[in-house]
């Protein structure tokens, strides 16, 4: 054991002698003491004339700076020394429209992915006073009305709004109740596949207010075990598997000055979605997005909000389905004349431009490549504010356009991943930029895109990353066969020599329209280069069925899902092999989510490619899914049996090969327990061997505590 543990020391002071003296990565040192976490610049907003943003410094100060000169105009607020009466670490705020106030949000408490309820305080900029927006219990989604004089939220599953000048709550609905009834925020399956919490709306006007009203007292029930005292509690929320029903969700407009609230017409068809809602900026013009069940069908329409009837102003179809159908979908302008809709009818994501009367008028962006996200509209010049992948399919970059598509022009200036923050009179923007090998970095620039100063640079972090020798993170294509080439991204040991053989190891998600091969810095990739460190050739793939490279790659696994993607996983897997310098016997695959479903195929439908693999909270079996995501790819599963049973892994059990590590959170409310459970059961009927680990009371993102260092250690 001495020999042993002497031997052990002797390897790790070369490997440290061969990496040129650097540091070397611990688990420790990236799972306890965050050291690779970048610095950032949270809650960044623009103030009403564009010469002033605010931020958000130590979760306990709202600061004014001027965009100009950057010199610290005004502490607006600060937790310790303005003798508010505010509890609690700030998490997010808000200024209101005429700037008097604050919504400051403490306490927050999380519910699901994106929901949470919170304690809210407003405090009054001109006198320097605080109160608490409700003081019983906890609110969740409070909002300023654009006028500033009230704040809507939402509290038991009823929606309310509090008058800031009489201090009035006024409770809007009442029929509000746990697994029955929500009133202004989402069910679990919106707030999940459509990727919003707030289920309400002021008008521009602040005479009224939109909001969801989702009945899910048909919907069926998932438990979840807690074990938390003597006997566990069963957590018991609505949850619709693939094939099983929805909420009745329909579109309600209260008037704050009648007190009436009226539903507005979405059709007859009931078993539809609702993904978005959107106020125009004609009066009373409210706009509701359909999308029908298969999801590839899409309707916009403007309702009247003072009679309930709407129109359709447009719609679009398509083969397979539709999705981003997200707060990027729809815009109206504020001269109440045009909209800009998101459509991949080309071959790829691009906006096209529509009067309000619903003639479309031609594409905004048009090319080879895709919009990733508007940044923002400027309604006053009619130019969009967009990043785009147009420069490589892993790359993010900042753009202008004319509505008319003119006058395109690249704002951003460092290759990599590029995001802006944009002042209210598009004078100044914050660009935020990382790439594979460097933090984020953020800096400020005029309209033309010219460098005033840089705010944070991670400089820190940046000689910390040399000091422990992280390796370059190189970009690659992958052929695979049938003149097919996928992207790839790879990291090397320190010492490499390709005169030596290495294991190497894959991470893949690889789930539809995901994209993991980004150039942009990653946290994850701390471990990744401790394995690199330890002798180990870490890639990742990304498979057919994912983002960035059009309609055709990102569709051609509908009805399939796994299929393909692990083809891809394996193909790769057999031609990093073949190089000179991998060890074709030793090539193992981790993933996470949809990442531990393609983990379970590779170990089953490719078990002679890959000798090790680790699942972290993988889909067994896609019937056992929510239904907006798993129908959106393959439809239910009364209409496409062979595409669910084919290639959910619990139906191959019997061909795994290799060592296999399974883990799961016990509250996981996402990709349920279950769905490991069913595994393991089929893994012992079919006498497979494996080990396997869960994580009380964790969910879907196993973490807290020491969670992630015990997590990463099994690993």
């Amino acid at each position: 054991m001495v020999y042993r543990i002497a031997f052990c020391y002797a390897l790790l002071l070369q490997a440290v002698m061969l990496s040129g003296q650097h540091s070397p990565l611990t688990l420790e040192k990236i799972y306890r003491q965050h050291l690779f976490y970048p610095s950032s610049i949270e809650g960044i907003r623009s103030m009403a004339d564009g010469e002033h943003y605010t931020v958000l410094e130590s979760g306990r100060c709202i600061v004014k700076y001027d965009y100009k000169t950057g010199i610290d105009k005004q502490v607006l607020f600060d937790a310790k020394q303005s003798g508010a009466a505010v509890s609690g670490r700030i998490s997010d705020y808000a200024l209101s429209d005429d700037e008097t106030r604050l919504l400051l949000t403490t306490e927050v408490s999380h519910i699901y992915r994106h929901s949470f309820q919170a304690r809210y305080w407003i405090y009054d900029l001109q006198t320097g006073k605080a109160q608490s927006l409700c003081d019983s219990g906890r609110q969740q989604l409070a909002t300023f009305s654009p006028d500033g004089n009230k704040i809507a939220f939402v509290k038991d599953n009823n929606l309310f709004f509090k008058n800031l000048n009489d201090l009035s709550i006024t409770q809007i609905t009442n029929d509000g109740r746990f697994n029955h009834i929500i009133n202004g925020a989402p069910d679990w399956v919106y707030e999940e596949e459509f990727g919003f919490s707030q289920a309400y709306s002021w008008s521009p006007d602040s005479r009224s207010i939109a909001f969801y009203r989702f009945d899910e007292s048909q919907v069926k029930e998932f438990d979840m075990m807690l074990y938390n005292e003597l006997y566990p509690n069963v957590s018991r929320f609505k949850y619709p598997k693939a094939g099983e029903d929805n909420s009745l969700v329909s579109i309600l407009v209260y008037d704050i000055e009648s007190g009436d609230t009226r539903q507005m017409d979405t059709g007859s068809e009931t078993d539809q979605y609702i993904p978005r809602i959107k106020w125009s900026m004609l009066p009373g013009k409210l706009g509701i997005i359909r999308l029908n069940r298969l999801q590839n069908k899409v309707d916009v329409l403007i309702a009247e909000t003072t009679t309930g009837k709407s129109t359709v102003l447009c719609s679009e179809e398509n083969k397979q389905y539709l999705s981003r159908i997200d707060d990027n979908y729809l815009f109206f302008t504020d001269d109440g004349k045009h909209f800009l809709i998101l459509s991949p009818r080309s071959g790829y994501y691009h906006y096209y431009l529509y009067s309000m009367q619903g003639k479309l008028l031609g594409p905004i962006t048009q090319g080879n490549w895709e919009v990733a996200e508007v940044l923002a509209i400027d309604n006053v010049n009619r130019m969009l504010y967009y990043t785009s992948n147009e420069s490589a399919v892993y790359n993010k970059d900042v753009y202008t356009v004319r509505f008319d598509g003119t006058d395109k022009k690249i704002l951003s200036t460092r290759t990599g991943t590029n995001r802006a923050e944009f002042s209210k009179n598009f004078a100044w923007y914050i660009n935020e930029w990382s790439d594979a090998n460097n933090p984020p970095c953020y800096t400020l620039h005029n309209k033309n895109g010219k460098l005033i100063r840089t705010l944070e640079d991670n400089t820190e972090l940046s000689k910390r990353i040399r000091e422990h020798g992280f390796t370059t993170k190189e970009f690659m294509r992958i052929p695979v066969g049938n003149n097919l080439e996928l992207y790839a991204y790879i990291i090397k040991p320190p010492d490499f020599d390709s005169t030596r053989k290495y294991p190497l190891f894959m991470s893949v998600y690889g789930g539809p329209e995901s994209q993991d091969v980004i150039n942009n810095y990653d946290v994850g990739m701390a471990w990744q280069q401790m394995l690199a460190q330890q002798g180990i050739v870490v890639a990742c793939v990304d498979n057919r069925g994912t983002d960035g490279r059009g309609e055709a790659f990102r569709k051609s696994t509908y009805m399939q899902l796994g299929k393909l993607e692990t083809e891809d996983q394996v193909n790769a897997a057999r031609y990093l092999g073949s190089l000179s310098w991998i060890d074709e016997s030793r090539i193992g695959i981790w993933g996470w989510s949809y990442g531990g479903y393609m983990t379970l195929l590779c170990l089953t439908r490719g078990a002679d490619v890959f000798s090790m693999g680790i699942s972290v909270a993988p889909v067994t079996n896609w019937r056992f899914y929510d239904n907006i995501y798993t129908e959106r790819y393959m439809r239910k599963p009364q209409d496409n049996p062979n595409g669910y049973d084919d290639n959910s892994p619990i139906n191959h059990a019997g061909e795994l090969k290799g060592k296999l590590l399974l883990v799961h959170g016990t509250a996981d409310d996402n990709v349920h327990l279950q769905n490991s459970v069913e595994m393991s059961e089929q893994f012992i009927q079919e006498n497979k061997q494996f080990q396997q680990f869960f994580y009380p009371n964790k969910n879907h993102s196993i973490y807290g505590g020491n969670t992630r260092y015990h997590l990463f250690s099994m690993i």
